[in-house]
Formats: C-alpha cells, sequence, structure tokens
C-alpha cells in the first residue's frame, strides 16, 4: 500500500507542465559532482564529458521509484544507440552516492551502463531551472527504504559540445520511455549534421 502512495504522490506532485527554462540555444551549466557507474563512484564533469562529443543530461526524482526504474533500463538497453551517435548520457537526482551506487550496478536499472550522478543539495537542478519538490516524510522506495529527499522533475537536456542546449525534453507529460526514445532521436539529428 505504501509503495501504491508513494508512486501516486511522486507521479501526481510532479504532474504539472515542465518547468525547464533553458531553451535550445542557452548555455548549459557546467557542473562536476559525484556519481557512479556500475556501483563505483567516481567524478562526473559535464566539461569533461562535453570533449568526447555531445553529452544527455537527464534529471529524474528518485531511484527505485516507478518511472525511474523504467527510464534508468530503458537508457541502459539503449546506451549502444546513444555511444553510437558519440553521445554519453548521465542522469541526475538527489540520491546520495551509495544509493546511486546500488542503482547503477542493479541489472534491472542502470545495469552497469550508464553513469547516475549525486546533486544532493539541488544546486544542478536549480542551474537548470528543474523544479524540485519535496516529498511526504517517510516516502518509501519500491525497495521499502525511505527516500529522504527532494524529487527533481524528469526533464531531459541534449548538450551539443559546444556546450548549447539542442533539446529539452520532458516534464511529467512525457512518460519514462518516450523520453528516452525522443532524446535517442534528438541525439541521432545532431549526428546527421
Amino acid at each position: 500500500m505504501k509503495t501504491k502512495l508513494m508512486a501516486i504522490l511522486v507521479s501526481g506532485a510532479l504532474a504539472a507542465p515542465a518547468f525547464a527554462a533553458l531553451a535550445p540555444g542557452a548555455a548549459a551549466p557546467d557542473f562536476t559532482t559525484q556519481a557512479s557507474l556500475a556501483g563505483k563512484a567516481f567524478t562526473f564533469s559535464l566539461k569533461d564529458a562535453l570533449k568526447k562529443g555531445p553529452v544527455v543530461v537527464y534529471f529524474y526524482p528518485s531511484a527505485y521509484t516507478g518511472g525511474c526504474n523504467i527510464q534508468a533500463h530503458t537508457f541502459a538497453e539503449n546506451m549502444d544507440k546513444f555511444k553510437a551517435a558519440g553521445a554519453t548520457v548521465v542522469g541526475v537526482s538527489e540520491d546520495s552516492i551509495a544509493r546511486l551506487n546500488d542503482f547503477s550496478a542493479d541489472p534491472q536499472y542502470c545495469a552497469g551502463k550508464l553513469p547516475v550522478a549525486s546533486d544532493a543539495d539541488g544546486k544542478i537542478a536549480a542551474s537548470f531551472d528543474i523544479k524540485v519538490m519535496q516529498g511526504p516524510p517517510g516516502l518509501k522506495d519500491t525497495r521499502g527504504q525511505e527516500i529522504g529527499h527532494g524529487f527533481a522533475e524528469r526533464t531531459t537536456f541534449i548538450i551539443t559540445q559546444d556546450g548549447k542546449v539542442a533539446a529539452t525534453v520532458g516534464g511529467m507529460q512525457v512518460d519514462p520511455k518516450t523520453n528516452v526514445e525522443q532524446s535517442l532521436a534528438e541525439i541521432q539529428k545532431l549526428k546527421k549534421k
């Protein structure tokens, strides 16, 4: 019952239209933070990732919640396609690095194929003008563990190698799987240019 209530609260609380103010052509805010890939923490730098090609920065509410689980799994399934288009993908949430170490290695979700980054203080989301809401105290994830942090609105930014926003995908009106599909389509358009 608590899991159902959590899913309803998270999806309902974030069902407002996308608030992402960074429009195509805007400079993407640079950030460096702790991230995890395959259960191992490392320092992720947007500036360094952009040296390799375009970057998909996707904000999501929380690891181990319904839609976020689907989105991470769908990104993991499509990582070869993103890499073939020359893109790096990184997920960003207010989850702790310890929580993300579990999520990034979990074969049902990130499966060791994509990094997820910690924005524990919400400063990265704020720099991208992402709406963050607090969940009710005691809210639990799909594993039964308390979440204990704010939820960033599900919004994805496609950032070109020169640090500009090429496209914004999302808001809660776009389901998690479609968010990934639209992000891949945007990256593939960039490759054709």
